[in-house]
Formats: C-alpha cells, structure tokens, sequence
C-alpha cells in the first residue's frame, strides 16, 4: 500500500523545513532564517501513533524566474494536485499576511483537507495570537513551535485523522507488480506499450506528458502481472517540468506498490546523477530491482560496446551489484520479450524463504573461511542466524557483540549467502543482534 502524504505549505519563512526537520526526526532540510533558502531534500518518510507517511517540504521548489507570489501558488497547487492532506503553516508573530491570504484563497478550491499550523507560538503567553487565525476559515488553528518541538503532537493528531482508510491491496500475492522508474523521455510508457503489445498509454516526446501512474494488467505464460507506470506527467506544464525533486513522490509511491522495480535509462544519451538519485529511491524501499538500457537501438555499436556500457553501469550503481542488466528497445521492440522472464525471477527471489539449518551451514562455513574481525582485543562470535522476512530477504545474525560485526564482514557474508542461493534482481539485508 502506498503511504498517506502530507505537504506542508505556506509563504516563504513560516518555518516549513524547521516543521519537516521535527516531524522526520533528523536535519535533511537546510534550514536558515532567510526566505527560501531550502535548497536540500524535500521529501522524507516519517511515524506518528505506528502510522507511516510521507511528508513534503514545499518550500524546496525553486522556481527562480517566478515572480514571488507566483512561485507561492504553484507550490500551493502542487501540494493540492499530491498529498492526502495539506499542513498549511504560518507565522504567529508576524500574523495574518497578504501571502498567507493567497494561500488560503488557493486552498480554498481543494477538496484535500487542510490543518492550519500556527508557528513560533514558544510559550503559553504567545498563545493568544492565534485567534486571529481563525479568520482564514481553516477551523481551530494549532499553535506549534518548529524551534523548541511545542504542539507538533497535536498537529500530527490531526493530521493523522484525515488520512485515507487504509485499504486491502487490489492484487493477490500471485500477480507480480512491477513499475518503471525513471528521469523524463527515456521512454518509460514506450516500454510499457511495447510489453503489453498495445498503444494503451499515450507516448510523446514532451518529456512528462503521463497524466498519472497507471496500472495496466498482463498475463504471460499463465504469470500475471501488472505494470504501474509512474512516468507522472507534470500537469502544470512549466511547473511540474522544474520541478523535478517534487515529482520524485509520484515515484515513490508506486515504488512502494511493486515487488520490482525497472530503473530506465536511456542507452543514447547514457547515465546521469539523476538516474543514480533515482535507482537510489527503489534501493532504499528494499524492492527488487532490473537496470533496463533502453534505445538500444539508436547507439552505435561493435561487438564490445554491450560489455562497455555493462561496466559503465556497474561503475556508477556499485549499490545495484545485484540488479540485472536488461539492454532492448521499446520503439523497436527487440529483446523486449527478454524482459518478463528476468522481472519473473527477480520477483521469486525478492520472496525466497531460506532454511534455517542450511543458512547456518552457510554461514558456519564461510566463518571458517574467513574468521570473524577483532576490536580492542575482542572477537566477534557468531552464534546462528535466521531469516526474518522476505520483500526483501532479511537475515538477522545472532552474536556476542554487534558492535564488532564490522560493515566489511557484513558484506562478505551477504557475499556468500548470494553464492548460496543466487537472490539475483533483489537486496537482502542482514542485521546483527545480539543473543540473549
């Protein structure tokens, strides 16, 4: 299930990355006391009450050649075209502003619910300048500190309570979902037309110009499967197309509805930092995950230039060893229908259960191999090992000390459990615990 979004919006200044930095729970915002000086990420996961979410820093879109009021609506519309629910914040000590007016007259048209934060409230005393808050007809206005963390539980309370019910995923655990991920025009609904063998979703070369992630269903060999779309088109045309961290989130929240996940590149024009930011976004939510070369057949090549560019990859997504690397063409359609089969694959092994007993003989065996690190005298011992979950495959390592369980021995037993039992296409994870 994709995760509630909440977007905080409001002039510039209010505190929106001092209010986001609280609620993530960590400093990912630069925050200054300039108006917009948010230059960093603007999106976040975050929990309240076990419920996760993800939240919108709208003051991270920049929009230099906008005027000032003119940048203020676009990312009060931008807010209103993606989140579940709309933080619209202000400043208490400065009160009600013509800025904070336009906003309001913007949110007035969404039917998203809006909760209305009064910021820099810092002390009881403060409290009574709230009330004339209460003028911009968002119902009871909740008076917070960004500063000192000061009423953010009640606003989060609030928040929390319009978000969508949650619902039971519409697919069965037999359908493989997968999505298609990607920066603008390196033909990500092209691939999706030439897998389903029909002109179901609307190609341009305009890049961004999918209304929305859509789902589009596939049956192959008696496997079913659905492909979501998440080329997200940008809807206010110049808006959307500079923003491109905004339209990060469209991403995000298909990433979390598949099982795989197809990073798209464009084998012309070859890789950039956005494509890695992007792989980056799927590696984190733990899916399992295909490197699609697309345009294949517009490069010019002899016989090393597959190997080239493999490695070329494989420099640039060290953090991808595992993925595949799948070269086609969507406007061609050669070696499309290599595609499926490895999307197949990836699935099973982002689901594979391993047994106990011949994980631990794994383990064992690669210990004796290469004996366990030490630190100031101590060595780290291991005990057993277990898998925990799958989606991805998740081990967790029973030992004396985490502590010494050091990042490079981490990766030499991760190393051996995939010589064991392939995982190709998918992450696994392994946490080390100590035992009781």
């Amino acid at each position: 299930m994709a995760k509630p979004v909440i977007a905080i919006v409001g002039r510039p200044n209010v505190g929106k990355s001092t209010i986001f930095n609280r609620i993530v729970g960590e400093r990912v915002s630069i925050v200054e006391d300039v108006p917009g000086v948010t230059r960093d990420r603007i999106y976040s996961s975050a929990e309240w009450l076990n419920k996760d979410f993800n939240i919108i820093d709208t003051g991270g879109i920049e929009l230099s050649d906008e005027p000032f009021m003119t940048q203020i609506r676009q990312q009060a519309e931008l807010a209103m075209d993606e989140a579940d629910v709309i933080i619209f914040l202000t400043n208490g000590r400065e009160g009600i502003t013509a800025a904070d007016e336009e906003v309001a007259k913007i949110l007035y048209r969404t039917k998203t619910p809006v909760v209305l934060g009064v910021n820099k409230i810092d002390n009881p005393q403060m409290k009574e300048l709230i009330y004339d808050f209460y003028s911009l007809g968002f119902g009871e206005p909740f008076p917070i500190s960004g500063s000192h963390g000061l009423g953010l539980g009640d606003l989060l309370d609030e928040a929390a309570r319009h978000f969508p019910k949650d619902e039971d995923e519409e697919y069965g655990d037999e359908v493989i979902k997968f999505s298609l991920i990607g920066r603008p025009n390196v033909g990500k609904s092209s691939l999706v037309n030439a897998i389903l063998g029909e002109e179901r979703v609307i190609v341009s070369n305009i890049a961004g110009t999918t209304r929305d992630a859509i789902d589009s269903k596939l049956t192959k060999d008696d496997q079913e499967y659905v492909i979501i779309d998440t080329a997200g088109m940008r809807k206010k045309g110049k808006v959307y197309e500079s923003t491109e961290k905004y339209s990060v989130l469209r991403a995000l929240r298909a990433i979390e509805r598949s099982d795989v996940v197809l990073v798209v590149l464009d084998g012309e024009e070859g890789i950039i930092e956005q494509d890695k930011r992007v792989a980056g976004y799927a590696h984190e939510a733990g899916k399992a995950i295909i490197i699609v070369v697309n345009k294949w057949d517009a490069v010019e090549k002899d016989e090393k230039t597959m190997k080239e560019f493999e490695e070329k990859v494989r420099d640039h997504f060290q953090f991808l060893s595992y993925a595949p690397i799948v070269f086609l063409s969507a406007k061609t359609k050669k070696r499309v229908h290599t595609l499926l089969p490895v999307v197949q694959t990836a699935s099973e092994n982002h689901a594979m259960r391993v047994q106990t007993n011949v994980l631990n003989d794994i383990i064992m065996d690669a210990v004796a191999m290469n004996p366990t690190p030490t630190h100031n005298g101590k060595r780290l011992k291991i005990f057993y090992a277990t898998q925990v979950a799958v989606k991805p495959p998740s081990f967790v390592v029973f030992v004396n000390e985490p502590e010494l369980m050091h990042f490079s021995y981490q990766r030499f037993l991760e190393n051996k459990i995939r010589e064991a039992f392939g995982f190709e296409g998918t992450p696994i994870r392994i946490f080390a615990r100590q035992r009781n």
